[in-house]
């Protein structure tokens, strides 16, 4: 009888493990950005037409709302842009390199198990997999709770350093900040004056998140690099960017491949943020050079 017992005990751990290994479900994740700081600088801007204005917002409109798909199981998931017509591919080189630093392009490969990522990215014209290790991030427990697309949620918060790579965290510098880059650029001769777009501009040391996570669908995945909590993520705010889960389908009947892309040259997370900014830096100092002729990211949001 004990090993009739011992037999089924093993079958059974062996189907469920089975099972766990089997299950799948995709999240369609909706993202926007707020941009309504930087569209008050840009009313308070003398030298720039409406019709400037105008076009500006609706580029930036394009490059914050986006909608991704993330494919999980227990273990890995995949977070990709859903495919549509790029409408920022007619737009200028600041504005096509802005839109690269928005969340979007490549394959976002989360191993929760081993603890790792993988990304494939394109920048400026150059192949690059990002590999490392997930963030840390210190999740603290709240007791509220809401109903996100039907499943219970709790909500979870954690501050954390943004990238200063994505675009989504740039802020407009304070107005006292400005004043004080405005007068020293004020002081010089007109042929050395510049206005550039990233001189307006900065990253916050820190930013708080807050998640919405569901038990009900027990995967520790999430959008972009969010994981670490005890249910599936549905919703992350970090006081500017949403992304808003607005379908879940559990177990598909068609199931996505949840594998790591190899395209690209590897590199680390910091190597690669340093790789961007030194670009970064020359497509300013480019830019500047040219005395503001160009255009490409000649736009000084403020007065």
């Amino acid at each position: 009888m004990k090993k009739i017992i011992l037999v089924l005990a093993f079958t059974a751990f062996g189907y469920f493990s089975s099972q766990a290994q089997e299950f799948q479900g995709m999240a369609v994740y909706e993202s926007k950005t707020s941009t309504s700081d930087f569209k008050t600088r840009m009313e308070g801007n003398k030298n720039m037409t409406p019709d400037m204005q105008k076009m500006i917002e609706e580029r930036m409109k394009k490059m914050f709302e986006k909608t991704f798909v993330l494919n999980f199981n227990k273990s890995a998931s995949i977070y990709k842009e859903e495919e549509k017509l790029d409408a920022t591919a007619q737009a200028g080189g600041g504005m096509r390199m802005m839109s690269s630093m928005t969340g979007g392009g490549g394959t976002h490969y989360k191993n929760v198990k081993e603890k790792t990522y993988i990304i494939d990215k394109e920048f400026m014209g150059k192949e690059f997999l990002v590999k490392d290790s997930l963030p840390n991030l210190q999740w603290k427990m709240e007791g509220e709770t809401r109903v996100i697309g039907g499943y219970t949620c709790y909500k979870a918060t954690a501050v954390k350093v943004p990238s200063a790579t994505d675009f989504r965290n740039f802020r407009p510098k304070k107005e006292e900040d400005k004043k004080e880059a405005d007068k020293k650029e004020a002081d010089k001769p007109a042929a050395e004056k510049k206005t550039n777009f990233m001189d307006a501009i900065e990253v916050p040391k820190e930013v708080t998140i807050t998640a919405w996570y569901t038990p009900e669908i027990p995967v520790s995945q999430g959008p972009e690099g969010y994981w670490g909590l005890p249910g599936l993520i549905l919703e992350v705010n970090d006081g500017k960017t949403i992304i808003l889960c607005s379908k879940v389908v559990l177990n598909p009947k068609e199931k996505a491949e949840i594998k790591a892309s190899t395209k690209g040259k590897v590199i680390s997370q910091k190597e690669y943020d340093e790789a961007v900014v030194k670009k970064m830096e020359e497509f300013r100092e480019m830019n500047q050079g040219r005395g503001g002729k160009d255009g490409g990211m000649q736009i000084r949001f403020g007065g």
